[in-house]
């Protein structure tokens, strides 16, 4: 597993106290900042990960890590019964609440502080989980791993969504110069918090990715663990089972 990547080097606070904080100061210009970051090219990944999901109709959805409700937003549309978006940051979850308010969701949508290694819903509770852009901040991969198999139905769907590093030339190459050294700029620039978007990509390049975590997966109990590469592999999506 890769080494531990915290926001914030200099404080005391564990990393899911320095996440919430970090994720509660950039909330308000996150959404924007973060389709110009990745060109817009996450609303196309997003969708794949809405095709996978709605292939088993699921009527309950939990979203991990849900920030600002994007990914939850687009699940609205396979008509579930609820989806949950969990997440640490009440920033964050404030701005997908007036998003969910504003396309007349709120019925559909309930957005719940928590956290991905406590997770406060009963055994076998979901038919489908996501996470997009998150694992890489829990502090304990292998707990959050574990509790979301717990709440997670037999039979059900679980999707994660995360960075990952291009393997072959010029992929490879060009991902790091742009994670290293562009995007912390752009946070930078357009950012209340200057290490914010440091600490984002400093943790996307630490952490274990394709079969690496494949292999973590099928550890915690996950079964027809499977890794696809999008968009030359600066990020995958991971599909598994219950």
């Amino acid at each position: 597993m890769g080494k531990e990547v915290k926001p914030y080097k200099d404080s005391e606070l564990g990393k899911k106290e320095q996440v919430a904080q970090m994720f509660d100061t950039i909330s308000g210009n996150y959404d924007g900042l973060n389709r110009v970051i990745s060109l817009g090219i996450d609303v196309k990944w997003r969708k794949k990960v809405v095709k996978i999901i709605g292939k088993n109709n699921p009527k309950d959805i939990l979203d991990i890590a849900t920030g600002t409700g994007d990914l939850a937003l687009m699940m609205a549309q396979l008509s579930p019964k609820k989806i949950v978006g969990l997440d640490i940051s009440k920033g964050m979850l404030e701005v997908g609440r007036q998003k969910i308010n504003k396309a007349k969701l709120d019925n559909v949508i309930d957005m719940v502080v928590g956290d991905s290694e406590n997770i406060p819903f009963e055994d076998n509770t979901f038919d489908a989980i996501t996470v997009s852009f998150g694992v890489r901040n829990f502090e304990n991969l292998d707990k959050g791993l574990t509790e979301i198999l717990r709440v997670l139905k037999p039979g059900g769907t679980f999707v994660i969504l995360e960075t990952s590093n291009p393997t072959k030339f010029p992929f490879k190459q060009g991902y790091k110069f742009y994670t290293s050294f562009i995007l912390p700029v752009i946070g930078k620039l357009f950012s209340k918090d200057k290490v914010a978007y440091s600490y984002l990509s400093e943790s996307a390049n630490s952490f274990p990715f394709g079969e690496a975590l494949n292999n973590i997966l099928l550890k915690n109990g996950f079964k027809n663990v499977n890794c696809t590469p999008v968009t030359f592999g600066v990020a995958s999506i991971y599909t598994s089972t219950k």
